[in-house]
């Protein structure tokens, strides 16, 4: 059942929708007042703390460097790629923070703010921006600096001086903005100069040619502020341009939108589709747009994309990234940390339990790690170890809190302070996490931080007397900067006829007040997807938002105890048992179904299982599922101690000799190369069939070779010992997922297959796709390729023993030490802060895995190339076109390689 309501002015939205889902769930004892003043005022200190340091050690400059007490100024630090693009000499940390001052209750030092940013800043520097973060942060600033110092003003005490000079600025910041429309398409450029525009000879921008969907989706909330504001409709029209552009070029099958998009072509670029980064703010500004104009138009598109988005990537609680024209198909099994914001905008949709599923898996995986890493697994270990301070996890939380007043959020909340305190204090302000695992800084400390961090803390823990004006009465930018709902009434800017892609009754022009299209008789069920849900129906039980997050709890770190559910007399023993699980047989599938028990199709062809107990359809086979996951864990246990490192497939052929090393995934069967001082060395040829899995028709040109083979249809035993009938010395198995790779995903690790593998006496190594296609397309280049199978890289003195060695392959080349380990690399896990998969409830299987012997044990490794020094291959004596062709792809490989080694350094 659901609760709706026709507002008779869109800024009466808000208030209603929080009202309704402000429901108490009293779990336990509740937080005192006296606490929640003491971390209430503790923010106030911590923001001070930033604030001051800012203004002491950086003001003027865009940010502070906290661990070096100085500001950062572009141009005058080492470039920091795409990340500067934030910074344009214009004091961007005030202006960020100047509504979150007043929003603290410090009105003095808002005066104050408000007279420097006029003072002393300019916005027509001849400086190339990002126009997404100027858009957000510098026009998001002054529009909320602006909303304030009015609404302080009309009280009649405060800022009776200010004559609504910062919306000047915002005017004067939106026109320097525009000439980034100026395309086909309508989506802005990526960046723009401030003085000269783009495409100018003296804008040093304007070739760009794609953008990412959130940079082009997340302009409405300021551009039409600005519009309603000032009264003129040009930047309403850009921004509403854009999006309908956007919507026009979503996927019409998945009714989802890539990540990048040409500007001019309108073609995705990159085709995977979530809910972070690169998308996130584009979901959100359709709501809140919504929200904010009034414009029906908008909630329809977000309703349609929001269905797609539960049907296709949330996995609750995980949210994973999928393909747009294969949304069945996962496009990457690792998340990041800007999807935290997700949970806060599912409360805003009325859709509480998915959010505070997903909300624990954070808080979960945020207490592992003190803070949320850039990116981490699917079973929650690091992937990208950085943490610039941001704030979206602290939002969905006071959102969760706003939305259930269940005091437990109150405690999330306490957590992030006290890590923020310990861990990221400095004396000059709160310094960025370079490693969550080693707890090293970074001199960072971004505008956002105080623009959103210090704003979310304090409403969790303040008092509606503690803040000077009703909230809910303005709606948060993605930079939580502060647009008041009153906007909807100002009259509504000429817009482009709704597409009729959009299925929507066409709307009113700007003549017709929104209280009008409510009123109107003709309503129908689909009304009630506009609507909020009533949380007191979907909740009866005081204990359920509980009952939600303990399961996954467990899952992360079984650190909860549970309750022993006794099983009914006649109800047997459990029906499905670890041990006997086949992946493959439907009727087991069903089973796990009724368990609540969900399975995870992963790209690189394992299944995780995942254990969702309110899914279940008893609680009796409840408990039968934790106790399935249970054994899982146990077996899956026995094989962490059998974990193997990877091992290395060398090319030691002409012209490679041995300079090029491909990271491979071991067996758990077959010769142990550990044990080899020289590994095996062999020429290399393809199976015929090439999946290894009957008779080869080839064995003879097979026998006294390694031999390669694509992944499936078949057992990795069974494969092995195909080819080890055939007379093979050894043998490479290549993924058959197109695009994998090594330094995307975590070490594949090839099991038996449940029986006895001791008369398997080959050695038998995995490739991913992108390393054996390497292997094939070298192999194909000069037709005998010759290989070592090793446990390590080897230098060319123990490859060549005994032989002269090759001439001059590389240019200033050195050998790398025998000793030296080429299988680990900056990304991998400290050991230290390691998971241990023992605690874990989500399980990764191999798919064509009949039992849980085929159970794949992940390790983060390292990039899949090992070169020994950095120049370019250049054979010594070969200069045919055949070479030229190998070292073109070698050029290629190394460029991803350096590619994927910045995209660490560099947030997402």
């Amino acid at each position: 059942m659901m609760l709706w309501f026709r507002p008779a002015t869109m800024s009466t939205i808000f208030l209603p929708l929080l009202l309704l889902l402000s429901i108490v769930f009293m779990l336990g004892q509740c937080m005192s007042r006296e606490e929640k003043l003491k971390l209430r005022n503790q923010v106030v200190e911590m923001f001070d703390h930033a604030y001051s340091n800012y203004m002491d050690h950086a003001y003027p400059a865009d940010e502070l460097m906290p661990l070096t007490c100085r500001g950062r100024v572009r141009g005058l630090e080492p470039s920091r790629g795409d990340v500067d693009d934030a910074l344009g000499k214009f004091s961007l940390t005030l202006i960020d923070t100047l509504d979150t001052l007043v929003l603290l209750n410090k009105t003095t030092e808002f005066d104050a703010a408000v007279r420097r940013v006029l003072r002393d800043v300019r916005l027509d520097n001849d400086i190339v921006v990002s126009v997404f973060e100027t858009n957000i942060r510098v026009l998001g600033g002054l529009l909320g600096g602006h909303s304030m110092a009015v609404m302080l003003k009309d009280r009649g005490h405060l800022m009776q001086w200010y004559q609504d000079e910062l919306l000047h600025m915002a005017k004067d910041l939106g026109l320097r903005l525009l000439p980034a429309f100026n395309t086909s398409s309508g989506l802005p450029f990526p960046r723009v100069n401030l003085k000269h525009g783009v495409q100018g000879p003296q804008s040093r921008t304007g070739t760009e040619t794609d953008t990412c969907t959130a940079c082009a989706g997340t302009i409405i909330l300021e551009f039409a502020a600005l519009s309603r504001f000032t009264g003129d409709p040009v930047f309403e029209v850009h921004a509403r341009r854009a999006l309908d552009f956007l919507w026009e070029k979503r996927q019409r099958n998945s009714n989802l939108v890539g990540t990048t998009i040409n500007i001019h072509s309108g073609e995705w670029v990159r085709r995977d589709s979530g809910v972070g980064a690169g998308i996130d703010s584009y979901y959100e500004y359709l709501l809140k747009a919504y929200i904010l104009l009034g414009d029906d138009l908008f909630l329809q598109r977000f309703n349609i994309h929001y269905a797609s988005i539960m049907k296709y990537i949330s996995q609750p609680p995980l949210l994973l990234d999928v393909l747009i024209h294969k949304p069945l198909l996962p496009a990457r099994t690792w998340m990041d940390s800007l999807l935290a914001f997700f949970p806060g905008l599912q409360v805003l949709k009325g859709d509480i339990r998915p959010a505070i599923e997903t909300h624990e898996m954070l808080y979960q995986v945020t207490k592992k790690h003190n803070f949320l890493p850039e990116a981490f697994t699917t079973d929650f270990r690091v992937h990208w170890a950085q943490h610039p301070l941001r704030p979206e996890f602290a939002e969905s939380t006071y959102f969760l809190f706003k939305a259930t007043k269940d005091p437990y959020y109150l405690e999330v909340g306490r957590t992030v302070l006290d890590n923020l305190n310990r861990f990221a204090r400095v004396p000059c302000g709160f310094a960025a996490m370079k490693d969550v695992r080693t707890g090293s800084h970074e001199d960072r400390m971004d505008s956002f931080f105080l623009a959103e961090m210090f704003k979310y803390l304090f409403l969790l823990f303040a008092e509606e007397e503690d803040v000077l004006f009703n909230v809910e009465d303005y709606i948060f930018t993605t930079e939580a900067h502060l647009l008041p709902l009153s906007l909807s009434t100002a009259p509504r800017t000429p817009t482009h006829p709704a597409n009729t892609t959009d299925q929507a009754p066409s709307l009113p022009h700007h003549s017709t007040s929104i209280k009008s299209l409510w009123s109107q008789e003709e309503l129908d069920d689909s009304n009630f997807d506009w609507t909020c849900p009533n949380t007191r129906l979907l909740f009866p039980d005081p204990a359920f938002p509980r009952n939600l997050r303990d399961p996954i709890r467990s899952a992360v770190d079984k650190s909860c105890p549970r309750p022993t559910i006794q099983r009914e007399p006649g109800m047997g023993a459990p029906p499905l048992r670890a041990q006997d699980f086949m992946a493959n047989n439907p009727e087991h599938l069903e089973l796990l179904k009724r368990m609540g028990v969900s399975l995870i199709h992963l790209k690189d062809g394992r299944v995780q299982l995942v254990q969702h107990a309110a899914q279940a359809v008893s609680a009796v086979a409840a408990e039968d599922g934790m106790r399935f996951m249970q054994e899982m864990m146990e077996l899956s246990s026995q094989q962490q101690k059998e974990q193997l490192p990877p091992r290395a497939v060398q090319i030691v052929s002409h012209p490679f000799f041995g300079r090029v090393v491909l990271t491979a995934g071991p067996a758990q069967f077959g010769t142990d190369l550990s044990k080899s001082i020289t590994g095996v060395r062999g020429f290399v040829t393809v199976t015929e069939p090439y999946s290894g899995c009957t008779e080869l028709a080839n064995a003879a040109f097979v026998q006294g070779r390694i031999a390669l083979m694509q992944r499936g249809q078949c057992m990795f035993a069974e494969k092995a010992r195909h080819i080890m009938k055939a007379g093979a010395i050894g043998g490479i198995v290549i993924d058959d997922n197109e695009g994998s790779s090594s330094d995307t995903a975590p070490l594949f690790q090839m099991a038996g297959d449940g029986r006895n593998t001791d008369d398997v006496s080959l050695p038998l190594l995995f490739l991913f796709y992108k390393e054996g296609n390497i292997l094939l397309e070298a192999l194909k280049e000069y037709r005998e390729l010759e290989v070592l199978l090793s446990d390590r890289a080897r230098d060319r003195a123990s490859i060549f023993k005994g032989k002269p060695l090759p001439g001059i392959v590389l240019e200033g080349s050195r050998d790398v030490p025998e000793e030296e380990d080429c299988s680990t690399d900056q990304t991998s896990p400290a050991p230290e802060a390691t998971l241990d998969q023992s605690h874990l409830s989500t399980m990764e299987l191999d798919e064509s895995a009949p039992d849980i012997n085929e159970v794949t044990p992940e390790e983060d490794v390292g990039p899949a190339i090992k070169q020994n020094s950095e120049p370019v291959m250049k054979p010594a004596d070969d200069k045919d076109s055949s070479s030229k062709s190998v070292e073109a792809m070698m050029v290629d490989w190394q460029e991803d390689l350096e590619a994927f080694q910045q995209m660490e350094k560099d947030e997402l």
